[in-house]
C-alpha cells in the first residue's frame, strides 16, 4: 500500500493498521470524527510524504515533541482540529505546514527557521502570541504564502522581506502588531496579497510599494494610518493589477484628485483569465491564499476566489472630503464601492452609471447634496444601496433595485421626497415618532379614566362618612330622648328615624 484515502468516512479512531504499512507515502484522513492524539509512530513511516488530518477533533500529539530527522514528510495539513499547546514541527523536511483553526498557544516556534525550505506556512486562527521571529528571514527566499491572521501577535513586523522574491501573499491581519510597515517589503516582487488590517500600525500610506507590479489585494483597514491617499504629484499611480483596496477606519484625510482612479488598469477593463499564458494560470491556481474578510453590502464576510473574480474599494471611516472623483466611472469591473463615514460633499458622480458590474454602493454618513442620478436606476447588478444621512434632495430613481431597498437606506435626508420614496418607505408620517402635542393629548386621555375613578371613590367615601355620621347622631339623639321622655316616647321617635337608615 502506497496511498490511503479515507476522507469523510465517519472514522472515530486513528487507524492503527497504518503503522505496519511501511510503503505508504500519502495518507488522507480528513473530514472524519477522529478524536484524541496523533500517534508518534506516524512520523516515523520511512516513505511518508503527505499527511492530511484536517477537519477532525484531534487534540494533540502522543509522544515527545522532537523532530524526526530521518523522515521525508513534505506536507502536513492539521487545519480545523482541536490541537492545543505549542506548534509541533515533526520533521525538518516539511515544505507545507497548515495548522489554521486550532487552539495552538505559545510563540511561533523557532524550529520553523531550521527547516530545509518552507513554501507555505498557515498558522491563522489560533492563540499564538509574541512577535514574528526574525529568524524566519532564512525561509523568505522559499516562502510563497505566509498566513498568521487572527492570533495575538504583537511587536513590530521585522525587516525580513528583502529576499522574499517568491512571496505571493502575506497576511498578519487581526493581531496587535505596532510600528510601521517594513521597508523591506519592496523586495517582495511577486507579492499579490498584502493584508495588515486590524492591527495598531502607525504609518503613512505605503507609496513606496508601487514597485510591486503584481499586487492585487491591499488591506490596511482599522489601523492608525494617516496622511493623504495621493503622493506629492497629486495622482495615485502604480499597482496596475490592484483589484481590492481596503483602507477603511484609519485617519486618512484630504481630497481625492479628479484623476485619482485613472491608472487602475485591472478594474477599468474586462479581463479574460483564460487568455493568460498557461504558466501564469498555473501559478494562480497553485496559490494557497484564496479567501479574504471584507465588508460588502453592509456586513463583514469571508470572500472566496478573491484573486480571480472580486473587485472592491473601501475608503470608509476616514476624514476624506471634497468631491468623489468622476474618474471612479472608469472602473467598469468594480463590484463593491464603500465611501461611507467621511465628509464628502458635492453631488453623487453621474459617472457611477458606467459601473455596470457594481453590486454594492455605500455613500452613507457624508455631506453629499443634490439628487440621486436617475441613470443609476439602470444598474441591474446593483443589489445593495445606502445613501442615508446626507443632504440629498428630490426623488429616488425608479429602478427596481432602488425600490426594493430598506427604508433605512434613505433616512437622514430630509430633502428626499416624492412618490418613489413613499413606495419604498410607505406612509412616512405613520412611521414618525409621536409629536409632543400628540404625546400630551395621549397622556391626558390616559389620565381621564384615572380622574373618574378618583371622583367615584371620593363620592363613595363621602356617602359612607355621611351615613356613619348620621348613624352616630341618630343614636345620640335616641339616647337623649330615652333619658328625657322615657322609653315609650323614645320608641316612637326611633320608628320615625328607622326608614331613613334603611334607605
Amino acid at each position: 500500500m502506497e496511498e490511503l484515502y479515507l476522507p469523510g468516512c465517519n472514522i472515530t479512531e486513528f487507524p492503527e493498521f497504518i503503522k505496519y504499512r511501511r510503503n505508504v507515502a500519502s495518507i488522507d484522513l480528513s473530514n472524519n470524527k477522529i478524536k484524541g492524539q496523533v500517534p508518534d509512530w506516524l512520523w516515523t513511516l520511512p516513505k511518508l510524504s503527505d499527511v492530511n488530518l484536517s477537519n477532525n477533533s484531534l487534540t494533540g500529539y502522543n509522544g515527545s515533541f522532537k523532530a524526526y530527522h530521518g523522515s521525508q514528510i513534505l506536507s502536513v495539513d492539521l487545519r480545523s482540529n482541536c490541537f492545543q499547546g505549542p506548534v509541533f514541527i515533526p520533521t525538518k523536511s516539511i515544505l507545507y505546514f497548515l495548522g489554521s483553526k486550532n487552539n495552538f498557544t505559545g510563540e511561533i516556534p523557532r524550529s520553523l527557521c531550521e527547516l530545509r525550505s518552507l513554501y507555505v506556512l498557515d498558522l491563522s486562527d489560533n492563540n499564538l502570541h509574541g512577535s514574528v521571529p526574525w529568524c524566519l528571514e532564512t525561509q523568505m527566499s522559499y516562502l510563497f504564502d505566509l498566513n498568521l491572521r487572527n492570533n495575538m501577535l504583537s511587536g513590530h513586523l521585522p525587516e525580513i522581506f528583502m529576499n522574499a522574491k517568491n512571496l505571493g501573499s502575506l497576511d498578519v491581519s487581526y493581531n496587535r502588531i505596532e510600528g510601521q510597515l517594513p521597508a523591506s517589503l519592496i523586495g517582495c516582487s511577486a507579492l499579490e496579497v498584502l493584508n495588515v488590517g486590524r492591527n495598531r500600525i502607525n504609518n503613512m500610506f505605503p507609496f513606496h510599494l508601487n514597485s510591486l507590479q503584481k499586487l492585487q489585494v491591499l488591506v490596511l483597514s482599522s489601523n492608525k494610518f494617516h496622511g493623504t491617499l495621493h503622493n506629492a504629484d497629486g495622482a495615485f499611480f502604480g499597482f496596475p493589477d490592484l483589484k481590492i483596496i481596503d483602507v477603511s477606519h484609519n485617519d486618512f484625510l484630504g481630497t481625492l484628485p479628479s484623476d485619482f482612479f485613472v491608472n487602475w488598469t485591472v478594474m477599468s477593463s474586462e479581463r479574460d483569465y483564460n487568455m493568460e499564458p498557461e504558466y501564469i494560470r498555473n501559478t494562480r491556481t497553485y496559490r494557497y491564499y484564496t479567501s479574504l474578510i471584507l465588508t460588502s453590502k453592509g456586513v463583514s464576510m469571508e470572500m472566496d476566489q478573491v484573486l480571480t473574480i472580486y473587485t472592491s474599494i473601501d475608503f470608509s471611516g476616514n476624514k476624506l472630503h471634497g468631491q468623489i472623483p468622476d474618474s471612479i466611472g472608469l472602473l467598469k469591473e468594480l463590484r463593491n464601492l464603500n465611501m461611507s463615514i467621511n465628509s464628502f460633499t458635492s453631488h453623487i458622480p453621474y459617472s457611477l452609471a458606467n459601473l455596470t458590474n457594481l453590486e454594492s454602493l455605500d455613500l452613507s454618513q457624508n455631506k453629499i447634496s443634490g439628487e440621486i442620478p436617475t441613470q443609476l436606476g439602470a444598474l441591474s447588478s446593483l443589489e445593495w444601496i445606502n445613501v442615508s444621512h446626507n443632504q440629498l434632495v428630490g426623488s429616488i430613481p425608479q429602478g427596481t433595485q432602488f425600490q426594493r431597498q430598506n427604508c433605512s437606506s434613505y433616512e437622514g435626508n430630509p430633502g428626499l421626497n416624492g412618490h418613489s420614496l413613499k413606495d419604498v418607505c410607505g406612509d412616512i408620517k405613520a412611521t414618525t415618532p409621536p409629536q409632543p402635542e400628540q404625546e400630551e393629548q395621549e397622556e391626558q386621555e390616559e389620565e381621564k379614566p384615572l380622574s373618574w375613578i378618583a371622583v367615584c371613590l371620593g363620592i363613595a367615601l363621602g356617602v359612607v362618612f355621611g351615613l356613619a355620621t348620621g348613624y352616630i347622631v341618630a343614636s345620640y339623639k335616641n339616647q337623649w330622648f330615652m333619658n328625657t321622655f322615657g322609653p315609650k316616647q323614645a320608641r316612637g321617635h326611633q320608628n320615625v328615624l328607622q326608614p331613613v337608615f334603611k334607605k
